[in-house]
Formats: C-alpha cells, sequence, structure tokens
C-alpha cells in the first residue's frame, strides 16, 4: 500500500432474503432484518457503516480523482465493483454504505459511477449470500 492508498475491511452476514437483483445499486448495511423488498442489499449485520470508516479513508474517497475498488467474498467466493469516490461525498450515515451506476449522492453513498450494481454479482456469490449467517467480508480500497 501506498500513500495514495487506503482500505477498510467490513465484515457482514449473509441472510435468506438477499436477492441482488437491483439494476442500480448496491447496499450493505449494519442492520440484521432484511424483506425481498431490499433487492440491492448484498450483506446485513455488518460491523462498519459510512459513519465508521476512518476519517483518512473518507478524506482519500472525497478526491475528485478518487477510485474504489470493492472486493465482496463469501465461501471462497467473490466479487469486485470498481468505482468512483467525489468531493460531494457525505459519508456519515449509521448503519448504511450504498455503490451506485448514476452520481446521485446521499448520506448513504459510499461510490458512484459504478461499473457494477446488485444484479451484476456472480450468482454464485449471491448463492452463498443467501446462506443465513453466512460470513461475508467487503474489502474496500480507494486510490488516488
Amino acid at each position: 500500500m501506498t500513500a495514495n492508498e487506503l482500505r477498510e475491511t467490513i465484515f457482514g452476514c449473509g441472510h435468506e432474503n438477499i436477492l441482488a437483483t437491483h439494476k442500480t445499486t448496491l447496499e450493505f448495511t449494519r442492520d440484521t432484518h432484511l424483506t425481498k423488498k431490499g433487492d440491492c442489499i448484498v450483506a446485513v449485520g455488518t460491523d462498519k457503516a459510512l459513519a465508521d470508516l476512518s476519517s483518512e479513508f473518507k478524506q482519500l474517497l472525497r478526491k475528485p480523482n478518487a477510485k474504489l475498488t470493492v472486493i465482496i467474498e463469501a465461501s471462497g467466493i467473490k466479487g469486485q465493483i470498481k468505482a468512483h469516490g467525489s468531493p460531494q461525498l457525505i459519508l456519515t450515515h449509521p448503519t448504511d454504505a450504498v455503490i451506485r451506476k448514476s452520481e446521485y449522492v446521499s448520506d448513504k453513498t459510499l461510490a458512484i459511477r459504478a461499473d457494477k450494481a446488485a444484479r451484476d454479482l456472480p450468482r454464485e456469490l449471491v448463492e452463498k449470500l443467501r446462506i443465513p449467517r453466512q460470513k461475508v467480508k467487503i474489502t474496500l480500497i480507494v486510490r488516488v
């Protein structure tokens, strides 16, 4: 890792109601309750949300040319998303983190202009994410 790269690791769990079918977003949450309406959610019960990320990580993610790589791993199966940071990011939500294909920013937004949403994840990974209490590791790597 260089001074222009920082990592955060988030641990969460799978849930039987994970669908991962949303076309434009992908989300993970500290919440443990999930209905099938939450079709963008890919992990529940996470140990971190946006408010918990380090101030150094947030500062780097807010640089105009920041790029974010997100690696979601469950039971040895991985999915990867590439997205962008933005000076507009708020990064304060206490329970959620959303990665968006669009450029829309709210207090839940972790990254924008992503190359994938929930429905674009490998279906083999989604099957693992549907297992209740399945351990899920989410690695965030920001580079400038």
